[in-house]
């Protein structure tokens, strides 16, 4: 028995406290990361909250251990100083400097979760490397939100204040050889434990928890994003790519039901300039004119020059976003690409030939140009519309004035779209993009426009006034331009923001961007409500067809305008499982299988029909989810974009 009294008995027991305590905080974290988002993710009960908490233990496992590995080894090693104050303190120091780091990713999640709708996950190097101006973004955030630092903070005191209650005293171990062998079992057993608990279960034939994972324990799958914690999100992402080959159904099946070749026969006399304006956070909760006879209680629009402009344009009220972020809208609206779990344009494949809007505008002799007023390079606009094949780029350095700078992002939307205005149709035809700027995190409008619109219900409402009332003035101005009267201007936003009604808080509603066809030129018929589904990925298509380009195109969309009767299968990714609207039903897929049914009217995704609804029609639906899915692939790594 003497043997045995050289176990690190004091050692172990503190070594789990410690690692106890991650699991409160945590915990407390996740609630309060509930508090901040409980208008988008709806918890119908305190069991049911303390039913996701529970199930969210596994994935806290995994991001507790990834975090604590060292400082797990570091204890237990045996090498003999371990208890002596001055290695305690190196642990301290170690222990919260990780943790603190990890613990803070929730935190910023509790701001961030808001725009992006997902969990942090490693996607956010892919935003913040082409951004200079990302420490006045993080101090602007705390600025507007100051009780998520009050929160943190008081939250790391009683971390280290309990971490401190409990000590190892210290102790020289006086049998080293008995000392040692325990020393090692004991790691060895930990270690055990530690892979386990990092892989989220002990069966080799099963792979590590993943993201997905999380919807297994949840009525609606944006509970799942309480289930996750943000470090959990970061580290599983990291190094991923989700890009890979599947074969489900053969080619012919792919042929008959998606048909990713498009042909139009429009023949066009006079080929009519294109100008595309990607609103920056333009959801349609904040127009009016997709909201009539939505039935929304005490509804205010937020766009009344946009409410007037689509009263004489060609509107589609139930529209979705093929995306989560800018440089999604960038790929869904010009090539037709949209971004699934992993994004495209972040992944090995993005620079190859691809065919699109400004490939075949370039092709038909048009002057291809595209602005942005951020710098140079921002949002990654200036790398892919170089890939796209834009002649001219636009950005803060051409604007060449700093006065206009809005001292965050980009220049004003109001000057920079005079800019935009006057500067274009000096060749024509002209095809040019616009991407807003100015109705974005922190919310902000130029001083002298203080005062002018009206608050609103959340911080969103008075900058997409501004933009609003910038359009409005862009109008003024293209009006006179002579290259006006033939020229089709396109509307949609990149991805959506804050949401103020119930309505689009549901799940599908959170990709609701407007798409608006507007031509002074009643040759192109562009005039009334089309309620049929549509997406971002058919804006490429749709402005072929208009052109008169008669060869084939490489789509995943349609034209939106043609009578022929192409395949309409929206495509999205609420950044863990892909989600399709098929017919009658929406389908969520998690690479391998359909994992959920919905009846296309249910928009919140709140009740699952895959286990029990087995019609010819859904049975359908799930071969055309993963046939759609098999080509993508197919397209994005063996680089058929062209």
């Amino acid at each position: 028995m003497k043997f045995f009294k050289e176990f690190r008995k004091q050692e172990v027991l503190v070594l789990l406290y410690r690692i106890f305590l991650a699991y409160v905080f945590y915990q407390i974290a996740r609630f309060l990361f509930w508090y901040f988002n409980k208008d988008l993710i709806k918890v119908e009960s305190v069991s049911d909250y303390f039913s996701l908490s529970f199930h969210g233990i596994a994935f806290d496992t995994t991001a507790i251990l990834y975090v604590n590995s060292l400082f797990i080894l570091l204890s237990l090693i045996p090498i003999i100083i371990n208890t002596k104050k001055v290695y305690q303190k190196v642990l301290f120091w170690l222990y919260f400097i990780t943790n603190g780091i990890a613990y803070a990713m929730n935190f910023g999640d509790f701001i961030y979760f808001k725009f992006a709708q997902t969990r942090l996950t490693s996607a956010a190097f892919q935003v913040a490397e082409h951004e200079s101006n990302i420490g006045k973004v993080f101090m602007a955030s705390i600025a507007q939100n100051p009780f998520v630092l009050i929160w943190f903070v008081v939250l790391m005191a009683l971390w280290i204040f309990l971490y401190k209650r409990v000590k190892v005293t210290e102790r020289k171990p006086v049998k080293l050889i008995p000392y040692f062998i325990l020393s090692i079992l004991s790691l060895c057993g930990i270690t055990v434990l530690v892979v386990g608990g990092i892989r989220g279960d002990f069966k080799h034939s099963t792979r590590p928890i993943n993201l997905v994972d999380a919807n297994r324990f949840v009525k609606v799958p944006s509970q799942g994003n309480l289930v996750l914690n943000s470090t959990f999100s970061f580290f599983r992402t990291l190094g991923t790519n989700s890009f890979k080959e599947v074969h489900f159904v053969d080619e012919k099946f792919i042929n008959e039901n998606i048909q990713p070749y498009k042909q139009y026969d429009r023949k066009v006399a006079n080929r009519p300039n294109i100008v595309i304006f990607i609103v920056e956070s333009f959801s349609r909760e904040y127009s009016g004119a997709f909201n009539r006879g939505k039935n929304i209680k005490d509804y205010v629009s937020y766009t009344p020059f946009i409410d007037s402009l689509a009263d004489q344009s060609l509107i589609f009220p139930n529209t979705f976003a093929n995306g989560r972020q800018s440089i999604h809208g960038m790929s869904s609206v010009l090539a037709g690409i949209p971004s699934l779990t992993d994004a495209f344009t972040s992944s090995p494949y993005s620079n190859q030939k691809i065919q699109s809007i400004v490939s075949i505008c370039n092709d038909l002799g048009y002057d291809t140009s595209f602005y942005h007023g951020a710098p140079n390079g921002s949002m990654g606009f200036l790398g892919f519309g170089n890939i796209l094949g834009f002649k001219h780029y636009f950005g803060k350095t051409e604007y060449n004035n700093d006065a206009d700078f809005d001292g965050m992002w980009a220049i004003w939307d109001e000057p920079f779209l005079q800019y935009f205005a006057k500067n274009v149709g000096k060749t024509q035809p002209f095809m040019a993009t616009v991407f807003t700027a100015s109705s974005h995190h922190p919310f902000k409008i130029p001083e002298k426009y203080q005062g002018k619109f009206k608050k609103g219900k959340n911080q969103m409402h008075e900058p997409i006034q501004y933009t609003d009332y910038s359009i409005k003035k862009y109008f003024e101005t293209a009006k006179k331009q002579p290259w006006y009267n033939n020229t089709i201007f396109v509307f949609t936003g990149d991805h959506t923001n804050e949401i103020y009604y119930p309505e689009y808080q549901k799940s599908m509603n959170r990709f609701s961007v407007p798409i608006i066809l507007y031509s002074p030129n009643p040759e192109y018929q562009l005039k009334g409500v089309n309620q049929e589904v549509a997406q971002q990925i058919d804006i490429y298509p749709t402005l072929a067809d208009l052109i008169g380009y008669n060869k084939r195109i490489r789509s995943w969309g349609r034209s939106l305008v043609s009578e022929k009767q192409y395949p309409a299968i929206i495509a999205n990714s609420d950044g863990g499982v892909e989600q399709f609207i098929i017919g009658n039903y929406i389908y969520r897929f998690d690479g391998k299988n359909v994992v959920g049914i919905y009846d296309k009217t249910d928009l919140g995704l709140e009740k699952n029909l895959v286990d029990h609804l087995n019609t010819p029609e859904t049975e359908k639906g799930k071969e055309i989810a993963k046939a759609w899915y098999q080509d993508y692939m197919d397209r994005v790594i063996n680089r058929k974009l062209n």
